[in-house]
């Protein structure tokens, strides 16, 4: 046999036999190229990193044949307009906190966290485990929209003030940029809230259009600069003892993925939420420090107005339970998942947690 000839048919079966099957899979797939418009900057990079992370993701599980470019608040649509967006097709994927739609519907801030009730790994339960994706899957239908955990951030701080709060009249008059659905909590005490998304908050405290601020925690925060305009930095942010990042795709457009596709989502989406809130876990206390060193006022709220900002928040529940049958069907699940939760979490993990804090405050 003519060697020249046998390596050159041996190569060329080779190939062929490699066409056949490494791409075989990759030629059943289709090439996608989807957007996601986010309601965060770029600078934010634990919040808008965990879009082009969600985005990296799909291409290497698709061999680059599901593509999403990521676009930053304002790109294509305002920071707050993510959930139109979607819903109307405009963009196929949205990157968002949920209660900035409270406005459309009270019910929109299940997703985020409702107020005083769980932390960020109790919240993750109730989705996961306990009914909770089940039924904001119902909710959405109504918006054409399919939604995904998609981060969080942990118990978040309760934000930056020019004065300080020591007393529940202290909140009366203060306008206040506060997240969603809080504001209204905390009409009930007086308090006028603002609703700004996150690159916009600077200026508003700059210029003293709002008299307080609070957008994450340190970590986020440091890079906001508002330490630079505002001296006090109160803890906790009660309205979001729980974080959760949405990750919205329309519904006629999730319909249309094949189901391998309909997976790397899923799939993407929780590698998502179990980089963030790590993230933000090794970051603040850094950035925490590096903020006090520079002359930050840290404070805690005084023990009566975090009651009364407790009891305004569950007279508000029942309120809005009586008059709207979809947040009262969340709500009664949420709400008996939270008193086993709470439970649990101070036989062991409470009871650890306080006497390691301990020691560690005594240097041990």
């Amino acid at each position: 046999m003519n060697r020249r000839k046998f390596v050159k048919r041996a190569g060329v079966a080779g190939a062929a036999s490699v066409a056949l099957a490494a791409p075989a899979i990759a030629q059943s797939m289709p090439e996608i190229k989807w957007r996601l418009t986010s309601s965060f900057p770029k600078s934010l990079d634990a919040l808008f990193g965990g879009a082009e992370r969600f985005a990296k993701a799909l291409a290497e599980m698709s061999d680059n044949k599901f593509q999403v470019r990521t676009f930053a608040a304002g790109e294509i649509v305002p920071g707050l307009q993510v959930a139109d967006a979607v819903q109307n097709g405009t963009v196929e994927l949205g990157q968002t906190a949920a209660y900035y739609y409270f406005g459309k519907d009270p019910s929109f801030v299940f997703e985020t966290g409702l107020p005083f009730t769980m932390n960020q790994r109790q919240y993750y339960a109730w989705l996961y485990h306990a009914g909770g994706r089940d039924l904001l899957q119902e909710f959405y239908k109504a918006y054409s929209i399919v939604s995904f955990p998609f981060g969080g951030t942990g118990a978040q701080m309760g934000g930056w003030f020019r004065k300080e709060i020591n007393t529940v009249e202290d909140l009366k008059g203060l306008k206040f940029r506060v997240g969603g659905f809080a504001g209204q909590i905390l009409t009930k005490l007086g308090v006028v809230p603002q609703q700004i998304a996150g690159g916009d908050i600077y200026p508003a405290l700059e210029k003293g259009t709002i008299d307080a601020c609070e957008w994450v925690g340190p970590y986020d925060d440091e890079k906001l600069g508002f330490n630079k305009v505002a001296k006090y930095y109160y803890y906790p942010g009660w309205w979001e003892g729980a974080s959760v990042g949405s990750l919205y795709v329309n519904a006629k457009a999730w319909e249309s993925l094949p189901p391998a596709y309909k997976a790397m989502v899923e799939t993407a989406a929780e590698g998502v939420t179990a980089w963030m809130v790590p993230k933000y876990d090794a970051a603040n206390p850094a950035a925490l420090k590096r903020l006090v060193a520079g002359g930050t006022v840290l404070k805690g709220f005084p023990r009566p107005v975090m009651e009364a900002c407790f009891d305004a928040a569950y007279q508000t529940y029942d309120e809005i339970s009586q008059k709207n049958a979809a947040f009262k069907k969340l709500y009664d699940s949420l709400k008996a998942f939270r008193a086993d939760e709470n439970l649990w979490f101070r036989v062991a993990e409470n009871t650890f947690d306080n006497f390691n804090f301990t020691m560690s405050a005594k240097g041990r």
